[in-house]
């Protein structure tokens, strides 16, 4: 199976199935001499770690990272750095009924047609459990982005049940199962997401991730645009169905003069006086905040009967048993921070290679 790397000078191979012994990946072009260790990496996953809440799937995984190259003396040297995260709770014999049926909305299908053979044990390859090599791929370009980056992600809307923008409040996001920043929407997810569970249904969810920090100057015209490469790579998270930058889709609603992103000057750097375009422009940052979002559909595994066909072409029902994410777009917050700090890792680097002289903030040069 080939498309299993993606990033140009930091580059980001993952590897592993869902129910084979471990999965990982491998972080190529980082930069030598920066201090890491698996404490690194460690708190990332376990934000993301399954088992941690009613409303995840029921999993049960340390998520622990191993670091198998790439340090030494605890700090990187320039060569690739091979993670390794171990499977331990794996439960196969949940998926004998799916061997030969293909489940609606699961790659099921495509992946037979494409291989002409696929691992039914919890979608193997195309599972979710996939992205914690990306978180751990993640923490790693979060040290060469700096501490001067900062990307946070929250869950924004769940089912059609959206937060109160008025009410956001960051160190909500870490007080409730689900990531997000309105203490009386969370309130009313609980209460709604449980009975979706109960009823062996699902929903889906929309994330929003913000980079504040990043510098001006990242990104290429045309082929090699910033928020192309963002939504390429938030598109490529499982369940994914959606990606939108700055104001996105809701841009077509507005007029000219209220979609463009007035500017003043404020002691000699460039200032924005609102920030519709997502710190976007013309493919490059503009060192404003880098705004993404992107829409999570259902979980696809539930237990209310499905209609399909199986091997064989006969057509059948199915009920999806295992354990399952009600809403899997709440797990998809901290993947999405991990995916937007590759990327911006990734074109950092390439800035520094070709304008290492570049400037850190939107000044204009003087007359």
């Amino acid at each position: 199976m080939s498309h299993n790397s993606f990033g140009h000078l930091f580059r980001v191979t993952t590897w592993g199935e869902s129910h084979g012994p471990a999965i990982g990946c491998v972080v190529d072009g980082c930069p030598p001499r920066l201090r890491l260790a698996e404490s690194d990496i460690q708190p990332w996953l376990d934000r993301r770690r399954p088992g941690q809440s009613k409303f995840t799937t029921q999993r049960q995984e340390a998520d622990a990272v191993r670091i198998l190259s790439g340090t030494f003396d605890g700090v990187t040297t320039g060569t690739p750095i091979s993670l390794l995260i171990e499977n331990t709770d794996q439960r196969s014999r949940d998926y004998g009924e799916i061997a030969e049926r293909f489940r609606p909305g699961h790659a099921d299908l495509t992946y037979e047609l494409k291989y002409g053979i696929r691992d039914y044990r919890g979608g193997g390859r195309s599972s979710a459990r996939e992205t914690a090599s990306r978180v751990a791929a993640g923490a790693v370009a979060r040290l060469v982005l700096g501490s001067a980056v900062r990307i946070r992600g929250a869950l924004v809307q769940v089912g059609p049940h959206a937060i109160d923008r008025t009410r956001w409040d960051w160190a909500q996001v870490e007080e409730n199962p689900f990531f997000c920043p309105d203490a009386e929407a969370a309130a009313a997810w609980e209460a709604y997401l449980g009975e979706v569970r109960k009823q062996g249904s699902s929903v889906g969810a929309v994330v929003e991730v913000i980079a504040e920090g990043v510098p001006p100057g990242l990104g290429a015209p045309v082929y090699g645009k910033l928020d192309a490469d963002l939504a390429g790579a938030l598109m490529g998270i499982n369940a994914v169905k959606g990606v939108e930058i700055g104001d996105g889709f809701a841009a077509a609603s507005l007029r000219g003069e209220e979609n463009a992103d007035e500017m003043r000057m404020q002691d000699g750097v460039v200032r924005f006086l609102s920030n519709r375009a997502g710190g976007i422009l013309g493919g490059i940052s503009t060192g404003a905040p880098v705004v993404a979002r992107f829409a999570v559909k259902p979980t696809s595994s539930i237990l209310i009967p499905r209609r399909t066909v199986d091997r064989q072409g006969r057509e059948v029902e199915i009920s999806t048993r295992g354990r399952h994410d009600p809403c899997v777009g709440i797990r998809a917050v901290p993947v999405g921070e991990a995916m937007v700090a590759c990327v911006l890792a990734d074109h950092l680097l390439r800035q520094r290679a070709q304008n290492p002289d570049a400037p850190d903030a939107p000044r204009l040069p003087r007359n």
